[in-house]
C-alpha cells in the first residue's frame, strides 16, 4: 500500500479531508478520508507551520501567518498512518 498521488485536500484546525489514489488503484478510482489532526502530532508531523514565503524582509514576526501541511508531507503522513491503522484505509470509489 503506497499513496500514488494526492488528488485534493482541505485542512482546518481540527480535521484534514483528503482525496487520493493508491499505486494499485485504477485511474478512475478515488479514496476519500477525513482524519482528525491529532494523528499528525501522534506521528510527529506538525500540520500547522509558520508561513514565511510570502512575508517581506521588514516583517519581524510570523505569528499571524500560518500554512497547513504541504502535499509531500501529507503523502508521507498518509503512508505511515495507513501502515499503523490499515483498518482506516477507505475503500476505493469510482469517479
Amino acid at each position: 500500500m503506497e499513496i500514488l498521488e494526492i488528488i485534493s485536500y482541505n485542512q482546518t484546525e481540527k480535521i484534514t479531508e483528503v482525496t487520493f489514489r493508491l499505486v494499485n488503484d485504477d485511474e478512475d478510482m478515488l479514496r476519500i478520508d477525513v482524519i482528525e489532526n491529532e494523528y499528525f502530532d501522534e506521528f510527529g508531523f506538525d500540520f500547522l507551520q509558520p508561513m514565511t514565503d510570502f512575508l517581506s524582509e521588514e516583517e519581524d514576526s510570523v505569528d499571524d501567518f500560518w500554512d497547513y501541511i504541504d502535499e509531500d508531507d501529507l503523502k508521507s503522513f498518509l503512508n505511515e498512518y495507513y501502515v499503523v491503522y490499515p483498518e482506516k484505509l477507505p475503500n476505493a470509489e469510482y469517479e
